[in-house]
């Protein structure tokens, strides 16, 4: 028997990647063929999915992790996890793979350029589902990775009763494709993506503009910057706007804060605003303070 989701001991189920976020930074980019100092570098615990889970765990929000990464997975990173109370039951170690790696570069106006080295979420098909403990969850929510894979745990998870939210993000542009996006959208009560990505998935799920869209799916998140957050549902739209960060340590990330923060007022049962407006708190104190 499927318990139903106010009687399940978590809240929150977070798939998508874990990294290695190797942080260069600089005062301008180089042109073609040119060379730059750096003037400084770190390395920190990040990914679509680590970010959103450490936000909402922060806030309250029972948040676990499915993602695959290398041997090389930093034991520092591993206890920060454990730390903070992420259930890591659906982390994979993959032996003889490099662990998911971005390799960001900054500029003085907080631009980026990022290369990212999939390792073992660059095919994940064969990736470990998890177990009958998937049950402790009511949501499901699907960031980035392996578009087969995404399929099969939404499936997984549908089959147990989980309702399932969809966030491709970037890989909207480069790893779906119309027939398994619309697939994917089909489990989906809740699509989120900044103006692009909403532009794109609106491509991919056959036009129609928003309407279009949200046939497909009950409601679209869609962050817009320094414009705010909107929300549209078949019952109408829902826009607040952003709140100022005070200073910018980092921009990336910002996303994946704002849905921390949007999870955590969605699980106190506030109201469709309320929930745009904890994101955009959460999103701003995540660009003054970083991880």
């Amino acid at each position: 028997m499927i318990e139903r989701a106010e009687e399940r001991p978590r809240d929150l189920l977070v798939s998508g990647h874990v990294n290695v976020d190797r942080f260069l930074r600089v005062a301008d980019f180089p042109g073609p063929d040119r060379t730059v100092p750096v003037i400084g570098q770190s390395a920190v615990l990040g990914g679509t999915a680590t970010n959103l889970a450490r936000v909402a765990t922060r806030l309250g929000v029972s948040t676990g992790l499915v993602a695959r990464v290398g041997s090389d997975f930093p034991e520092s990173f591993r206890r920060t996890l454990a730390r903070e109370r992420i259930d890591v039951r659906g982390l994979e170690t993959v032996t003889g793979q490099l662990t998911p790696t971005c390799y960001i570069v900054e500029d003085a106006r907080s631009h980026q350029r990022t290369l990212i080295d999939q390792g073992p979420m660059g095919d994940a098909r064969r990736g470990k589902l998890p177990g009958a403990w998937i049950r402790e969850y009511p949501w499901l929510h699907i960031a980035t990775g392996d578009p087969e894979f995404a399929l099969a745990l939404s499936a997984r998870s549908a089959a147990n009763g989980l309702r399932i939210a969809v966030d491709p993000a970037q890989e909207i542009f480069y790893r779906w494709d119309a027939p398994r996006f619309r697939q994917v959208l089909s489990f989906a009560e809740i699509l989120f993506g900044n103006r692009a990505e909403i532009a794109r998935a609106i491509r991919l799920a056959g036009g129609g503009g928003l309407p279009g869209l949200l046939e497909r799916v009950p409601m679209i998140v869609r962050t817009e910057g320094v414009r705010g957050a909107t929300a549209f549902t078949r019952a109408g739209t829902v826009h607040v706007p952003a709140r100022r960060a005070r200073t910018v340590r980092t921009l990336v990330g910002g996303g994946d804060a704002f849905r921390g923060g949007f999870y955590c007022a969605w699980f106190h049962g506030t109201p469709l605003r309320g929930c745009l407006e904890a994101g955009t708190r959460a999103a701003a104190r995540w660009i003054e303070r970083g991880p």
